[in-house]
């Protein structure tokens, strides 16, 4: 799943297999902690290396 933060403009992403780790965490920049927008969803896009991978 790809986001980008509000605040602070990070792209992020997060593996669905952390949602049971991060919790209400999940979706939150890694660096602000700002609730992310959700961008997309699905395999690796061109795009990929744009974003920061999260690893809870």
């Amino acid at each position: 799943m790809y986001y980008h933060c509000p605040d602070c403009g990070r792209k992020f992403k997060y593996a669905t297999d952390l949602i049971p780790v991060a919790g209400e965490r999940f979706g939150c920049c890694p660096d602000c902690g700002a609730e992310g927008v959700f961008e997309k969803e699905g395999a690796r896009t061109p795009d990929d290396l744009d974003y920061a991978e999260v690893d809870e």
